[in-house]
């Protein structure tokens, strides 16, 4: 979770830096591309990813994704000159840090939330957000070490550094990231379109609420990240260096009397996303990860909408991003606990979980995309970021809205999945054909 959506929550000082150096005057549609590319590959992949965690293949996909995320990040050290004013390729710069990189991100995605829900049950939702805060930390991380990094060795270096970085900590969750060996392993004998598709699932009418509401998540969400930096210049209250080169010559860089580093309010907004994902997850276990995801949802949305479009000076300013980030952290953290909670208790279902939760975010990978891009326009185009704060805000009430809808399914009639009988290989299936699968101990 560190080396995906983490890099993905650090965008947005990669984003400001090739405004401010790279790729001065950029169209920030065109900049919140490349973040939102990274989110999409994410996304995309996540059934198949998913379903392949089902049927044992965790390690593959750790190996893959270590390959893709640290070859994407040094090629990205190279394909930029010099690293200079001016100097950036923004066609290469898409390639390597959305694309490439996206592709690595993808594998370890749903893997760190599958993995270790293997491994509890009466806990499930605490274990899974204190994995989720992996990427808050990695957000609060990544935008100082490359910041700092920048100043003292130059950019390319600098994404060497980080690269090293997430290099060697991709290694570690090779060799750490490992299933119960009890867990109940899916592999199919035939590799089939229905094996990846679980037509079933929408049948679940709170999951088919619950996977509208994680689209339009995916539609306002990541548009904070990518444009608080730049945000934070136009109100004039942040600053980024020598060069401060605005998004549009429309929107009014003046300066305030207390100034910050705009990568710090990133900084900030993340670690408090930590508190907010362990917190939550923590409340999850006792009232349920959907009740909990709703409320928080919700509240994100009014924070957006009526205390970000207000936070004109330095001080509402952090306010927002502490107090936002926390409840972000469990708008984010909390979809695999969800999925796992609407899924219900009983191992078959459960067995479920890595498919169930790949078919949902596959279904927002297209409004990850989009919404960003969307979010640059209509800076763009009104010359306000009024603009990405209404629309950010809307997605969110509207998916916390489509979250009630799940809960009330839930309540009133959908009940876990029927699993049907299928070609498995699993611990019970070395026994003879005619024993019956003996129940399991979880942890």
């Amino acid at each position: 979770m560190f080396n995906s959506w983490g890099l993905v929550n650090a965008y947005g000082t990669y984003s400001s830096y090739y405004m401010q150096e790279l790729l001065p005057g950029q169209d920030i549609l065109l900049l919140n591309l490349v973040g939102s590319t990274q989110s999409f590959m994410v996304l995309a992949m996540s059934a198949v990813v998913g379903r392949f965690l089902d049927a044992g293949y965790i390690r593959t996909l750790l190996i893959a994704g270590t390959f893709f995320v640290s070859l994407g990040w040094f090629l990205l050290s190279v394909v930029n000159g010099d690293g200079e004013y001016g100097q950036g390729n923004y066609g290469l710069i898409w390639l390597t840090q959305g694309f490439v990189s996206g592709l690595g991100m993808a594998c370890f995605f749903v893997s760190s939330s599958q993995v270790v829900g293997t491994w509890f049950k009466a806990r499930k939702s605490l274990a899974i957000g204190i994995v989720a805060s992996g990427a808050s930390i990695s957000g609060l991380l990544y935008p100082y070490m490359t910041r700092e990094l920048i100043s003292m060795d130059g950019f390319n270096n600098a994404t060497r550094y980080v690269a090293t970085v997430i290099c060697l900590t991709c290694i570690m969750a090779i060799f750490t990231a490992v299933p119960n060996p009890d867990w109940i392993v899916r592999k199919p004998e035939v590799w089939t379109f229905q094996i990846f598709v679980d037509v079933s699932a929408f049948k679940n009418r709170a999951y088919s609420w619950f996977c509208a509401s994680i689209a339009i998540l995916f539609f306002g969400f990541y548009a904070i990240f990518f444009n608080l930096e730049e945000w934070a210049v136009s109100e004039g209250f942040g600053f980024r260096g020598a060069n401060n080169v605005g998004v549009n010559s429309d929107i009014p860089a003046h300066q305030a009397e207390d100034r910050i580093q705009t990568y710090w309010l990133l900084a900030i907004m993340n670690a408090s996303s930590t508190v907010g994902r362990i917190g939550s997850a923590y409340l999850s276990d006792k009232y349920g990860a959907l009740n909990i995801h709703f409320i928080t949802t919700t509240v994100a949305a009014l924070l957006t909408l009526c205390l970000w479009p207000f936070a004109n000076d330095l001080k509402v300013a952090i306010a927002f991003v502490v107090v936002f980030g926390a409840f972000s952290g469990s708008v984010i953290g909390l979809p695999p606990a969800s999925v796992a909670y609407i899924l219900g208790k009983s191992p078959e279902a459960q067995a479920k979980l890595g498919q169930w939760v790949g078919m949902m975010y596959t279904g927002a990978a297209i409004f990850a995309l989009t919404g960003p891009v969307i979010a640059g326009h209509l800076i763009t185009e009104f010359g306000s970021f009024l603009t990405v704060q209404m629309w950010s805000g809307a997605c969110l009430f509207l998916s916390a809205v489509c979250m009630g809808c799940a809960i009330w399914c839930y309540q009133h009639g959908s009940k876990p999945p029927k699993i049907s009988p299928a070609p498995t290989t699993s611990t019970a299936s070395l026994q003879s054909e005619k024993d019956e699968p003996k129940e399991r101990e979880y942890v």
